[in-house]
């Protein structure tokens, strides 16, 4: 896995934002995974000025890592709320082009399914950008995750569901289930960026790179994938 070491998130989220531009002119119909929380928020922040800066993005697919289950599309603490807010509405990309797991189905787990072979049928992900969360989960794979885990209903841990309060709606209670990509299914995605910033990632980051690859850290999984790159800043990679 390549390693990059950068001052700040604001460098971070232009460096990712540069890999997925490029992604994109090498790859007009590029197909990109997306990840929500405040890592992110910088980093979208510089793709939704590319549109403005002559950037066509008409052609681009996007497939959500993840949702809550029991959150409408339309619901403010949403991810796909939280998508066409930051990413999909600047960027004009069309509704049918932003693919999320309905939240509110009445059948999770065949949601889960369809969501699976709606990633088959638009060819896999060209490019996974993905999140390190305090306990070294991607998406919503928490700590014990099959490594060859596809899409699937799962239960979230304290910290995660406390981490996804700063991007609900103000006394919301963080779901305690979500639709996630399994680990499976990312390490399918031809290339993968993973970022991660501030003294909290810390020690999620150091167990990525330098710990076992084990299921106690699903992240650190990502060190099998033959085009895996980390983008840290100097906060999150520590001493």
């Amino acid at each position: 896995m390549k390693i990059e070491i950068l001052a700040d998130a604001g460098e971070v989220a232009a460096a990712a934002a540069a890999e997925i531009l490029a992604a994109m002119a090498a790859r007009p119909r590029l197909v990109l995974g997306v990840a929500t929380g405040r890592t992110m928020e910088p980093l979208y922040a510089r793709l939704a000025r590319s549109a403005s800066e002559g950037a066509d993005w008409s052609g681009v697919e996007i497939f959500a890592l993840d949702e809550y289950v029991g959150l409408a599309p339309g619901h403010p603490g949403s991810f796909r709320s939280y998508l066409e807010q930051r990413l999909a509405d600047p960027l004009r990309i069309a509704p049918e082009r932003l693919h999320v797991p309905d939240g509110a189905s009445i059948d999770p787990a065949e949601e889960a399914c369809r969501y699976e072979a709606r990633i088959q049928a638009a060819g896999g992900i060209d490019l996974q950008l993905l999140g390190l969360g305090r306990n070294g989960h991607i998406a919503f794979n928490e700590p014990g995750s099959p490594l060859d885990s596809r899409t699937r209903v799962v239960r979230l841990a304290r910290s995660t569901r406390e981490d996804g309060r700063a991007t609900l709606p103000q006394r919301m209670e963080p779901p305690r289930a979500g639709i996630t990509m399994g680990i499976g299914t990312i390490l399918e995605a031809r290339r993968l960026l993973l970022l991660a910033t501030g003294p909290a990632k810390e020690p999620a980051a150091r167990a990525t790179r330098f710990g076992p690859v084990s299921a106690d850290c699903p992240a650190s999984v990502l060190r099998l994938h033959p085009d895996a790159t980390l983008v840290l800043d100097r906060a999150a990679a520590g001493p």
